[in-house]
Order: C-alpha cells, then structure tokens, then sequence
C-alpha cells in the first residue's frame, strides 16, 4: 500500500493503482454503480493532450523570446503527452473509479484522470505511482487547465464524435427503407386513421413517411455541430482565463482541432459557454425527435406484424419468444427501440431540469448531465444499427394479403365517390359488410359501374395519384 495525502487528511491505496485519493475520496463519497462513459473519458485524453501540446508550444516560445528554458519541464510534458495519448486510447480505463453519478461539476472525473495521467507518465520515468514530486496530479497533469474548462470541452468532444455515428447510422436505415419505399411503391394496402380502416394506400407510401422522417432527423443531426462546436477551452473555473497564459487561451482551441479533426471552436464570451447549458438542451430535443421518429415506425411496423391484424408484414425471427409457449416469437427489435425512446425521453427532462439549475457561474450538474447526453447518443446508435441488421434488411410484405383484405374493406367505396356519389358508395359499403363480400361482388350485385370501369378505377396508379381532374369523373 501507498500513502497519499490531501488537505482533507490521508489515505492509503494500493501501491500500483494509477488512480490516486481524490478518485478513491469520489469512490467513497458517490458510492453509484453507473459506469462512466468510456468515450467521455478518451475524450478528456484527447483534451489533455492539446493542452500539454500547447503548453509546450508556450515553453518554447519564450525560450526563443527570453533564452530561458526548464529541460525537467520540458520532460516531464513529453512523459504526460504520451500518457494523454494513452488514456486517449482507452488505456487504463479500470483504473478510472468516479461512477457516472458524481457531485462537483466533474471535478473527481477531471482529478481521476489527472492522477492516471500523472502516474503513468512517472512509470515512464521510471518512477513508481504516487511518486508526486516528479510528476504531480495538479502542478504537472492540470497545468492552466481547470474542471470547469476542461470537463465540458471533451463530453462536447466525446458527443460530436457519438453525432458522426449516429449520421451514419441514420443514413444508413434510410438506405433500407428508401429500397423498401421503392420495392412497395404500387403494393396496395388499407389505411387506418385511429385504427379504423380509412382510405386505400400503399406500402410505398408508407415506407416513403419513414423515409422522409429519417431525412429529417439526418438533417437536423448534422446541424447539432453548429451548436456543439463551441466550447469554454482556456476559461479556466469561470471564463474570466484567471492564472492562464493568453498564449495558451489563444492556442489551446486549435491544437484540438488538429488532434481531433472536429470543428471545435473557442467561445467569443468564455464565461457564457462555461455558466450556460442550453446547447446540450437544445441538441438533445433533436435527438429526442429523432427517438419519436423511431418509436413511431416501429410501433407501426409490430402493429402490421402482428396476429392481430393478421400480419400483413413478416418481420425477421431473432430470437425464441417464450420458455413456455413453443414456437413463440416476439417483436423484441420493435420493443427494444420503444424502450430507448423512453429512456430518452426521460435523460430529456434530466438535462432540461439539471441545466436550468445552474447557478451563476457555473453548473455542479454536469456529470449527470453529460452521462445522460452521452447515454442517448449511444442508445439512437444502437437502435438505427440493430434496426438496419436486424428489421429492415430482411421486412417481407404480403402484398397479396393485404390486396385481398383492401377489396374487401368498405373503405374502398372512397374511391368511388368522384364516380357515383357519397349514396351509392355508401350502399356498396353496406352490402360489402352486411354479406362478407368484396367490392367486386358488391358491385355485381347493386351495377353501381361497368365492371370494366371498377377494374380501372382500382387499379394502384389511379388509387394512388394525388386527386383527380374534371376529365377523369366527366360522363
């Protein structure tokens, strides 16, 4: 065991733990199982990196302006560059403890990293964890950093990188249903307002309603950059740049930028990116319109699926059901995207509510705020992937079945009010439900029209055209 001391007291840990006592006090203080996001965590590798790149940019320029330099200095940053690099790539990631839930405005996250960083960078030194005054957590690892400027920047980074997934992921399910769309454009089937058998359609024009949806989702996906992109790097704890080198304020945004190939830029007014939340607010209600896109569509999808409509859609088996009823199967891809719309719903109220609670400067609620943000990136991920493999790809249309149940629908004599009148598409419609029968029998039976002109009238390209013209219904 190692000895490690704070202002608060002392603490002993395990002699090779990279962490040191101010994640072991967090462990202890927030005792919440939720892990932490991964990427948030690479990210803020990535964040520390451009910052000891221009930390030693700025050491270097005033070696050259005043001909003194600290060759330790210049040491110990390259031993920390490395170590950034590292927890950049998902290195050392268990001994990240500060769980997802966390007081303090992501100060425990922000020293949790700080400490790996540091203890990495004394191995490399040749030193052993804990050894601080080589290297230390606060002097070295957060130099002209502070919480407050560097926890917010990487989860915007970590989100932007989660945004490039998700536009992929989107398109891609929109490839699917756009072939889908194409495939089924003339595949004639009831419409149903409020459950109830409305007016013909056809599965094309339904695909084609998801498919613009997903369309606009892409897009306003793809705009979220514009409201993510600026960040409070430089600021310091609240956006004044107190006890920075206006070197490094000035530098720090574009060595990011190379690191990441991200669009990030530095905020004109650093004190209203580092006190206001409201572009995560206002980025996660496109991802929320996005989750209800898709709960729309999949709701629909397991509707038309199921027995109780008599299925006029198939979609894929993937897995057994039931360990009771042989030969169960459910709709467990449909389930599995409502029960993340739902959870996304509620990480909406979570970061609306949490960010209106910040106070003045600052907002302690950040943790909790960037784990929810993060968590529904990664949920919309997984939903449009699972949608495209595992629904989508393989949807099978019984046009057939539902032709059938259409012609034998009531709601078929829509079509030919323009022909013969609201009255006798209203006695076809009665005949139709009264004996069992189809539209052609019912006409066979009342001579509402020619069964020439009833065969042309139903046919998909005129059921399917937007309106008619005086011509079409003239004699």
């Amino acid at each position: 065991m190692r000895k490690e001391i704070d202002f608060i007291g002392e603490m002993e840990l395990p002699e090779e733990a990279l962490y040191g006592i101010h994640a072991a006090r967090a462990r202890e203080n927030f005792p919440d199982a939720t892990p932490f996001h991964r990427e948030w965590y690479q990210a803020v590798g990535l964040v520390k990196k451009a910052c000891y790149q221009t930390a030693e940019a700025y050491d270097k320029a005033v070696e050259e302006k005043f001909g003194t330099g600290n060759p330790d200095h210049a040491t110990r940053l390259t031993h920390l560059i490395h170590a950034a690099t590292e927890v950049a790539e998902g290195d050392h990631f268990e001994d990240f403890i500060v769980p997802a839930v966390s007081g303090g405005a992501g100060t425990s996250i922000n020293m949790n990293v700080n400490e790996i960083i540091a203890n990495v960078a004394l191995l490399k030194l040749g030193a052993q964890p804990g050894s601080y005054h080589l290297v230390d957590p606060i002097e070295d690892a957060n130099i002209y950093q502070s919480t407050n400027d560097v926890i917010p920047t990487s989860l915007k980074v970590a989100a932007m990188f989660l945004l490039q997934d998700l536009e992929k992921a989107i398109n891609a399910v929109r490839f699917d249903v756009e072939q889908l769309e194409i495939s089924h454009q003339d595949d004639l089937r009831p419409g149903y307002t409020q459950m109830q058998e409305a007016v013909p359609t056809s599965f094309g024009k339904l695909f084609s309603t998801y498919s613009d949806a997903l369309s606009r989702d892409w897009w306003r996906v793809s705009r979220c950059f514009e409201r993510i992109k600026v960040v409070n790097l430089g600021g310091s704890a609240i956006g004044t740049g107190m006890a920075v080198p206006r070197y490094f304020i000035m530098e720090a945004i574009g060595h990011l930028q190379q690191l990441t190939g991200l669009p990030v830029t530095r905020s004109e007014n650093l004190s209203d990116a580092t006190s206001n939340l409201d572009s995560f607010v206002e980025i996660h209600a496109t991802l929320k319109a996005h989750a209800v896109n898709l709960e729309k569509m999949v709701a629909d999808i397991r509707l038309l699926a199921s027995d109780l409509t008599g299925s006029s859609l198939s979609i894929p088996q993937c897995q057994v059901g039931s360990s009771i009823m042989p030969g169960k199967v459910n709709p467990v891809i449909p389930e599995f995207v409502i029960s993340a719309a739902h959870k996304i719903y509620a990480n909406d109220q979570l970061i609306s509510s949490l960010s209106a609670q910040g106070c003045l400067e600052l907002n302690a609620y950040l943790p909790v705020i960037g784990h929810a943000l993060l968590e529904s990136l990664k949920l919309l991920v997984a939903c449009n992937r699972t949608l495209k493999t595992h629904l989508f790809s393989a949807l099978v249309v019984h046009a057939n079945i539902s032709l059938e149940r259409l012609f034998r629908s009531a709601s078929i004599t829509t079509a030919l009010v323009p022909h013969i009148g609201y009255h006798k598409a209203a006695e076809l419609a009665a005949v139709m439900k009264a004996r069992g029968i189809n539209i052609f029998e019912a006409n066979q039976a009342l001579q509402a029209l020619s069964n020439e002109k009833l065969a042309v009238l139903l046919k998909a390209e005129n059921l399917l055209k937007l309106g008619y013209t005086l011509s079409e219904v003239a004699g």
